[in-house]
């Protein structure tokens, strides 16, 4: 034990001899303290420590030693050869090395590797001795450095592997001088030193022994470890090029070489991508592999590159793109040619024998000789295929049809139906009520749907001789033979050339579109309605010989005025000055003052209509007769009744003109004094007419001209009111019409009539409708225009109010566009009667109706 003690401090001393004097050939003098004395010792014990590891299969003249142990002063630490069982390659086994042995066969492999001109060799053994003292060392000097080096790698082999990691690491980055291997080299000797250092001592006589390493199961290699920056060739994921996609579903990416699945690298949820948003700087610019799913962060090089490509500039920073051209062909042109052969004769005329030829192929098709391939397979299928022959010629013959120029091919017979078979199905047989009419229609046989009895039979053996047989083929040769037959020249209508293209309703808006509200209160049909001209309130008059104001917001009867008779239409005075409404009554007209609104307005209304105008002039005989103005009773001034003008017939209906102080009245039966104009503000009447023009239906003031419309039961006339002429007669055609409303501007009129047809008429175009619609299904009894918004409304007999969209066009060459838009349904039917009248509010889309269910009804 000492004779091995003594030459492992021989060798030592030896070795640190070596060391000190390449330190003393550097010339670099280092000043450093205890610690760093330390921590280099403990690195030179681990390099020699890692040499020896490594070659422990080459140096097999100092594995035959044997280890043993001294005193405790003297104790020496040896290791177990982690190969105890292999074989080195001298054949001789390693039973095992000495601490020491192992570090100084580490330096010997170091210095005989090392460069001695190298400024990278290792650290020093000895950090605390300056270059003068290595020169002149002495063997005292060499024992307390031995000594000293002995307990610092006893002390550093009991430490934890961990901390060696870290004073290996820490030394790593302070030393500038040390060697650097490669990669996968100082991996493996750094995972084989931790392996020794991190297994557990046994204690055996002072023994340190280190067992084996058992083998690590059910642990997955991590494929992405170590990054992927290798080439295609040297790729370390080994799935290949792929669809990614095709693994979405599993926890793995594909296999490796020898067969084991790569897992998935791990992906973070959304609350570290928004970290790493804000904390990584190079976010920006980090992408991910498809192929492993790594994040990549592309360089300055890379993101230039893309920068280029996206400007679609040339990928090359450093291609010149407006590099000098080499004019590889010269531009100049040469005066003499560089082949000067010159061209033979021959050259210059045809070839005779491709002439000869070509007209012998041109001969052979004219004389059908030559055939295609397609025409030499028909005729060969023709050839092999079977014959037919016809008995007679027929008239499809080519000598027969070549004096027929424009042959015209008879039409078909219809192929039989259902009804032909011998076992039709049961709803083709006739059952007595239809064979009865069949037997009806025996002198007018064109009638009959069918021309014969469809029967039923159980096979068809059992079918008889068809009796009509030779007769129909008889009546097909007469229509043949005497039936001429000619082209007609059809014109290629299609069905959207006739339909015109409307816009949709939706674009159309605003309209009315359901309902909102009722008003009921009335005991009896709803005749008439009218709104006031603010849009607050509106006036209604029923057969229950009442007059009811309604607010509108809120469907509550203000108040009901008795008439006495039953009222058949009111107006509300378009001046909105005045406050009063105008009441036909059976023979009377009531002007009444409804009482709501503005006070001062009511009460401006009584004082001008307290006291009547005096009249210098007297009225004709005829008017006297047919009207009368006349006081009110105390109790209809209380009811609201201002004045009451008596007529000598029933008055129909009574319509105001626009500025509110002219009204007119209609008495259908009373001849030529049916129309009768009312002034207010004179209190005096007269008769436009002289002569009866027919039954008159209702009349309408022009909104901006002195024009007056008369609508009786066929035509309607409009006059002049300031020349006293016939401006215009329109021609509807129809047999009686109904109502009448005039556009807000005056140049267009809207007709609706008991034969369920509603008339537009342009007063600029003609004297006849310029629209027909048949969008109602009974008569229509009312028809009113919207004041402001592009809207019409018709309410008839079938339950229903057509709200429809006219818009009139300032441009006289564009006609109006009429689009119907909604059909309103609400009121019910009575004693065949439904709506009787529509009308619209003066600033919003909507639409009242009356009708014969005692209610008025609000559409929104």
């Amino acid at each position: 034990m000492v004779a091995n003690k003594e030459k492992a401090i021989k060798r030592k001393a030896s070795n640190a001899g070596v060391k000190a004097e390449r330190v003393t050939s550097k010339q670099e003098p280092e000043e450093e303290s205890n610690e760093d004395s330390n921590e280099s010792d403990y690195e030179s014990d681990k390099e020699n420590l890692l040499g020896s590891i490594e070659n422990d299969g080459e140096d097999s003249s100092d594995s035959d030693r044997e280890c043993g142990t001294d005193d405790d002063d003297d104790e020496v630490l040896s290791f177990e050869s982690l190969n105890s069982g292999a074989e080195d390659e001298d054949g001789e086994e390693n039973d095992g090395a000495t601490l020491e042995e192992i570090v100084n066969e580490a330096e010997e492999t170091d210095d005989d590797d090392e460069d001695p001109d190298s400024a990278d060799s290792a650290d020093d053994v000895n950090s605390d001795s300056s270059p003068e003292e290595d020169e002149g060392e002495d063997s005292s000097d060499e024992e307390e450095l031995e000594d000293e080096e002995e307990e610092a790698v006893e002390e550093k082999v009991k430490e934890k592997p961990g901390k060696a990691k870290q004073d290996r690491q820490k030394k790593q980055v302070e030393s500038d001088d040390e060697e650097a291997l490669p990669d996968d080299v100082e991996d493996m000797k750094l995972g084989r030193i931790e392996d020794v250092l991190g297994t557990d001592e046994k204690k055996i006589r002072g023994l340190g022994v280190f067992p084996k390493l058992p083998k690590k199961k059910g642990k997955v290699r991590d494929e992405y470890a170590a990054g992927d920056t290798s080439d295609e060739e040297d790729i370390r994921n080994t799935v290949g090029n792929i669809p990614m996609h095709w693994y979405d579903e599993y926890k793995h990416i594909g296999y490796d070489w020898e067969g084991r699945k790569i897992i998935k690298a791990k992906k973070g949820d959304a609350i570290d991508d928004f970290l790493q948003r804000m904390e990584d700087p190079n976010f920006w610019r980090t992408v991910t592999d498809p192929q492993t799913g790594q994040k990549v962060v592309l360089s300055d090089a890379d993101i230039a590159l893309i920068k280029r490509i996206m400007a679609g500039r040339n990928p090359d920073a450093e291609y010149d793109d407006y590099e000098p051209f080499i004019e590889w062909f010269t531009s100049e042109v040469e005066k003499m040619p560089i082949r000067n052969i010159p061209d033979s004769k021959r050259s210059f005329l045809p070839s005779k024998a491709e002439k000869q030829k070509i007209g012998k192929y041109v001969n052979a098709l004219k004389m059908g000789w030559m055939k295609t391939r397609a025409e030499k397979r028909r005729l060969e299928a023709l050839r092999r295929g079977p014959k037919f022959y016809m008995l007679w010629t027929t008239d499809h013959g080519k000598e027969e049809m070549r004096r027929i120029h424009d042959h015209v091919v008879a039409p078909k017979r219809p192929l039989p139906g259902h009804a032909d078979s011998y076992n039709p199905p049961p709803e083709y047989l006739f059952d007595e009520k239809e064979l009865e009419e069949w037997k009806k229609h025996a002198n007018e046989p064109w009638k009959r749907k069918r021309q014969f009895i469809p029967q039923k039979f159980n096979s068809l053996r059992e079918v008889p001789a068809y009796p009509r047989f030779v007769k129909e083929r008889f009546l097909r040769c007469l229509d043949l033979y005497l039936c001429p037959r000619s082209r007609r020249a059809r014109v290629a209508i299609g069905p959207e050339y006739l339909i015109p293209k409307l816009p949709s309703p939706r674009d159309l808006q605003p309209f009315p579109t359901l309902q909102n509200l009722v008003y009921k209160g009335h005991t009896n049909m709803i005749r008439c309605i009218s709104v006031e001209p603010k849009g607050e309130y509106i006036v209604t008059g029923s057969d229950d010989m009442t007059v009811k104001i309604w607010e509108i917001s809120t469907a509550r009867c203000i108040r009901t005025i008795p008439t006495g008779d039953i009222v058949r239409s009111v107006a509300w005075c378009p001046n909105s000055k005045i406050s009063l409404v105008a009441v036909a009554s059976g023979k009377r007209v009531l002007l009444i003052n409804p009482k709501v609104g503005d006070y001062m307005l009511v009460k401006k209304t009584d004082d001008l209509l307290a006291e009547a105008p005096s009249s210098d002039t007297d009225d004709n005989e005829r008017i006297k007769t047919a009207v009368q103005w006349g006081e009110v009773t105390e109790e209809e001034k209380k009811l609201g009744v201002r004045i009451v003008i008596s007529h000598f017939r029933e008055v129909r209906q009574v319509t105001w003109h626009g500025r509110g102080d002219y009204f007119a009245t209609v008495m259908s039966d009373a001849a030529y004094r049916s129309v009768m104009i009312h002034q207010l503000s004179k209190r005096r009447s007269q008769l436009p007419f002289s002569k009866s023009k027919g039954l008159v239906q209702c009349v309408l003031f022009h909104p901006v001209k002195p024009c007056l419309f008369v609508a009786t039961q066929r035509h309607v006339r409009v006059y002049d009111l300031v020349k006293q002429m016939l401006l215009k007669k329109l021609y509807p055609g129809c047999k009686w019409i109904s109502s009448m409303a005039i556009h807000p501007k005056g140049d267009n009129l809207l007709i609706g009539t008991y034969e369920k047809r509603l008339m537009w008429f342009d007063l600029d175009l003609s004297t006849k409708p310029y629209q027909q619609l048949r969008i109602h299904n009974s008569a229509i009894r009312s028809v009113a225009f919207h004041p402001r918004y592009p809207l019409f409304a018709s309410g008839g007999d079938d339950r229903s109010v057509i709200v429809s969209h006219g818009m009139v066009y300032n441009d006289l060459l564009q006609n109006p566009l009429i689009v119907p838009l909604r059909r309103l349904k609400g009121h019910g039917i009575v004693n065949d009667f439904s709506v009787f009248d529509v009308m619209f509010h003066p600033t919003q889309p909507w639409v009242f109706s009356s009708g014969a269910d005692n209610t008025v009804r609000l559409y929104t």
